[in-house]
């Protein structure tokens, strides 16, 4: 007998099939779930981005400004790693990190940009949440890739978590179901309260 393939799309090719709505909402997931490690006081910074999604675009630009401005004021305001433990410090490599996933959003809605973004997003936020529970190493970036076009194996459960989340929100958003940006909220609001739980214990057990 041959070996049976599957036919579930993997995060790649969910990436590379998505219009410019699916796009910049995983992209915008994906960031919203990592704030934490930029801007631990951070709540609706987004908003203005998410709006924009649910908007088909419209304002982009304007709506992409607001929010960096927005997320500026509260990450200039974040403790850095030599505070005192009980201010939950922020990891600066892992700030870096999620910084550039907010830099790297496009000007422009559409789709090569957006997905450019999209991709860039995907792999910062697995490699963030495999920092969360593994040290950093030398092969991780191709570990990243092949969770990405095949399966979790070599990364940690956090990594894992994150990787079904990002396949979801683009699952929901492709089948054109009413509700769909709804629930990639949700997924953003889910992961980020798990991130928020590390930096708790982080700041309970440094």
């Amino acid at each position: 007998m041959s070996p049976t393939t599957s036919t579930t799309p993997n995060l790649v090719e969910l990436i590379a099939r998505a219009d410019e709505r699916g796009l910049a909402a995983a992209a915008l997931a994906c960031l919203d779930r990592c704030l934490p490690l930029l801007a631990p006081e951070a709540t609706d910074q987004l908003r203005p981005l998410w709006l924009g999604v649910a908007r088909a675009g419209d304002g982009w630009p304007d709506r992409l400004a607001e929010a960096r401005s927005a997320v500026a004021a509260v990450a200039d305001t974040a403790p850095v790693d030599a505070a005192p433990v009980d201010t939950a410090p922020v990891d600066t490599e892992e700030a870096a990190l999620v910084r550039r996933m907010l830099d790297e959003a496009p000007g422009t809605w559409a789709s090569g940009p957006l997905r450019e973004w999209a991709d860039t997003c995907s792999l910062a936020a697995l490699e963030l949440h495999h920092r969360l529970c593994a040290a950093p190493s030398p092969g991780l970036a191709e570990v990243l890739e092949r969770c990405r076009t095949g399966g979790p194996e070599g990364v940690g459960p956090l990594a894992d978590g994150e990787l079904r989340r990002q396949v979801r929100v683009l699952e929901v958003l492709a089948d054109g179901a009413a509700g769909g940006l709804r629930r990639a909220l949700d997924l953003a609001a889910e992961g980020r309260r798990v991130v928020q739980a590390v930096r708790s214990r982080r700041a309970r057990t440094a």
